[in-house]
């Protein structure tokens, strides 16, 4: 992680005077951050960011001449930069803003149409916070993967579906290109996966469908009591914890509601302390990129039950925290890099095939 003692250099593009003259008025008063530029749209932005780099872009995504989504894009390919996503709250905008996360965005807040000036004032300590976060990460390049092939299967009796070993998963910042993946060079009979990624309440659903749509095995957001199977992969929704639960020969999952664990809702911790009770060696246990500590301790659960469990290595971190504290507590039994991942939970579904 990031260590720093100087001002967050901070670059604002929005469309809206209003915002950029707020944001950058409370920014720009706070000790820690420095605002060394703002631009109307993506085109002049780039022209004054190249004389200036900054530690931390805030964007909007939806301006003229050139969407905020595009230009995110490009920076991520050319210079990745650790981005927050300024965007209006409606249905349209959580589609883009999962699009803006999947492509490398490590975080997103959310401004009113109406009120705005208001709007903006009251989650201007969030936004900080957020940007505190976001000069510690440090974004990757996207990993470049061909389109998964969607293939008609036929169909198998559910009970031959039934899976003897799972695979429990969690990550937070910078999860969401880390997931997109791993997932999707999974095959369709890889086993079944349980996920904590956290993501705001609302577009854990429009995430886990535009997963759906790119990988072979089926991706979609968690119901309370959906059963766990070969090639299914079952997303915690946002706002609620999810647990695993044994019944007969069959996993199932939990969604419930409660206090956050670890300042999180759903928690990583939460998922794997419930895969170490009921699961234990039929487990496998997965931490990736990620700011703190949540799943650290449950991922140690997990292997004092048996389980086999890995950390996500440093070097393809976004950011090493949760990893670095499960590898601090004994809780991995490998270190490896986002690139293995894959083939280890392939290898892993080998394995219980083979007995």
């Amino acid at each position: 992680m990031i260590e720093r003692s100087t001002p967050i250099r901070v670059f604002i593009v929005d469309d809206s005077a209003l915002v950029r003259q707020v944001l950058g008025q409370f920014l720009g008063n706070h000790p820690g951050i420095q605002v060394v530029g703002m631009a109307a749209d993506p085109l002049y932005a780039i022209d004054k960011m190249r004389r200036d780099w900054p530690d931390v872009l805030v964007l909007d995504v939806e301006m003229p001449r050139m969407d905020g989504l595009t230009f995110l894009r490009q920076i991520m390919a050319e210079r990745p930069t650790p981005t927050i996503i300024c965007s209006t709250l409606t249905e349209a905008g959580n589609d883009l803003n999962v699009e803006a996360l999947a492509a490398g965005a490590v975080g997103v807040f959310t401004k009113a149409k109406l009120g705005l000036k208001q709007s903006l004032e009251s989650i201007a300590g969030n936004l900080v916070r957020c940007i505190e976060e976001a000069a510690k990460t440090r974004p990757v390049a996207r990993h470049a993967l061909p389109p998964a092939e969607k293939k008609d299967l036929p169909v198998v009796p559910a009970l031959l579906k039934t899976t003897d070993r799972i695979v429990t998963l969690g990550c937070s910042t910078g999860g969401t290109q880390a997931l997109e993946f791993v997932l999707r060079q999974l095959p369709r009979d890889c086993p079944g996966l349980v996920i904590v990624q956290h993501m705001p309440e609302k577009f854990t659903a429009d995430f886990a469908r535009r997963l759906n749509s790119l990988c072979q095995i089926e991706v979609r957001e968690a119901r309370h009591l959906d059963r766990v199977h070969t090639g299914l992969a079952l997303l915690a929704p946002g706002g609620f914890h999810m647990q695993l639960k044994r019944s007969g020969a069959h996993y199932l999952v939990e969604v419930l509601d409660g206090p956050a664990v670890n300042r999180h809702k759903p928690s990583v911790d939460v998922l794997f302390r419930s895969a170490a009770r009921h699961a234990g060696s039929n487990a496998l246990g997965i931490i990736m990129t990620g700011m703190g500590d949540d799943g650290a301790r449950g991922l140690l659960a997990m292997r004092e039950q048996g389980a086999s469990t890995v950390a996500q290595d440093e070097a393809s971190c976004v950011v090493f925290g949760m990893p670095k504290e499960a590898i601090r507590l004994g809780a991995a039994q490998t270190i490896e890099p986002l690139a293995r991942m894959p083939i280890l939970i392939n290898q892993y579904g080998i394995s219980a095939r083979n007995g």
